[in-house]
């Protein structure tokens, strides 16, 4: 299975120097523990904190250089060139302009389904089983196509341990145009919506054996008094 780990520009959240994500670190483990070898995917600048990622189990690291305003282009043209089987992320990113939102445009543009919060992974002849986190500590599980997406959750198992030697794998630059930003924020125009109001239990009334004019006129009349219908 051909892997591919996506790798932003992470920061320390304390020093605030460029340092590898650490789900992203989890993603890497993720795909070794599911028999991949993975390589590692990485746009724009802060390629110092993308390297450190080799120490953690990538055999390779592609820099796509050039890439500084808006990377989603170049990712798109060099994943349609040389498509993976499986392309992992993390939940979202860690300092930088990083944006939680890449996968999904990733998704979009490539047509690839897309899984979010992924703990653990495993294969089932030519499908991808993913195991998804849920709020509560609740899993469930999801059945993809490959090729696809998913974003890994913190709750994944930890990294792989640092290795100095890994930093000896093999790193490719491959230059390419730079490209003016292109997401624009999406403008709906106000729409007023109705007040919520909380209504204790046993409140309101039933009606039973009534016209349907009267049932009408009731609803009409709860609607005012709840402040969700003028007049």
């Amino acid at each position: 299975m051909r892997a591919t780990v996506l790798l932003s520009a992470g920061r320390h959240p304390v020093s605030g120097r460029a340092s590898p994500v650490a789900v992203e670190m989890q993603a890497i483990r993720l795909a070794i523990d599911l028999g991949a070898t993975p390589s590692g995917l990485h746009a724009g600048e802060a390629a110092s904190a993308a390297q450190d990622a080799l120490g953690h189990g990538l055999s390779r690291l592609v820099l796509l250089e050039g890439a500084t305003d808006d990377p989603l282009p170049a990712l798109l043209d060099h994943l349609r060139r040389l498509p993976p089987d499986l392309l992992l992320a993390g939940r979202r990113g860690q300092g930088g302009s990083d944006s939680g939102l890449l996968p999904y445009q990733l998704a979009h543009g490539l047509g690839w389904p897309i899984v979010a919060d992924v703990v653990r992974l495993t294969r089932s002849g030519g499908k991808l089983i993913a195991e998804q986190a849920l709020p509560r500590g609740a899993r469930r599980v999801v059945t993809l196509s490959l090729p696809c997406i998913v974003t890994v959750h913190p709750a994944a198992l930890p990294a792989l341990p640092f290795r100095l030697a890994g930093l000896q794998g093999e790193v490719r630059s491959v230059p390419v145009a730079p490209t003016p930003a292109t997401s624009q924020p999406e403008l709906r125009p106000y729409r007023m919506r109705p007040k919520v109001v909380e209504r204790s239990a046993g409140g309101g009334s039933v009606l039973v054996g009534v016209s349907a004019e009267q049932a009408a006129s009731a609803i009409l009349s709860e609607l005012r008094r709840l402040k969700m219908l003028a007049g």
